[in-house]
């Protein structure tokens, strides 16, 4: 829960960052960083990649900071801005593979936050190890919220590739979590 001195010391990095302080970008970057480079993580699950995809979405927060209006948590703008950049990073490296088309389904039940913390990170590691079409589909639908329309337009894809790629993330799920068991 976002507590007012939370909002307060935000604004006061925020206000800091916009007068292009150090100290205030360093303070911003190490309050975050850790749980956005969980969210590259899920987009990219090789490390190295995922931490360029996290300095480089940084980058574009302190050269966008002026956007920031106050409106809404400030975590909820960065990780909007980490989203957007892994993304673009996958795309840029499936710029010529084209993602397979399965079954079309819906999944019938989204992660909550509030399940169970083991539970929930067995389950990131699973994803982890989908294939990357599937795992960036799954991620933007169960993890966050987006849409098919949305994804489609933000995957360059059709919706119905974007169900079916969630199809076959939620197939092979089930699979790895049965031969698990």
């Amino acid at each position: 829960m976002l507590t007012v001195a939370m909002m307060v010391d935000d604004m006061q990095l925020v206000e800091g960052c916009r007068k292009h302080e150090r100290k205030s970008q360093e303070q911003l970057y190490r309050k975050y960083a850790g749980e956005m480079l969980r969210i590259c993580l899920a987009y990219e699950p090789d490390r190295d990649a995922a931490k360029d995809i996290l300095q480089n979405a940084f980058l574009k927060v302190f050269r966008n900071i002026e956007a920031y209006t106050g409106e809404g948590a400030l975590k909820a703008w960065i990780r909007r801005i980490i989203t957007n950049t892994a993304i673009d990073a996958y795309r840029k490296k499936q710029k010529d593979a084209m993602l397979r088309i399965d079954d079309i389904n819906e999944l019938s039940v989204p992660i909550k936050e509030e399940s169970d913390p083991m539970v929930c990170q067995d389950l990131l590691r699973e994803v982890e190890r989908l294939p990357d079409g599937a795992r960036i589909v799954f991620n933007l639908y169960a993890i966050e919220g987006y849409g098919h329309k949305e994804i489609a337009e933000m995957l360059n894809i059709s919706e119905g590739t974007s169900k079916s790629q969630l199809s076959r993330a939620r197939k092979l799920l089930n699979e790895q979590i049965m031969s698990e068991l």
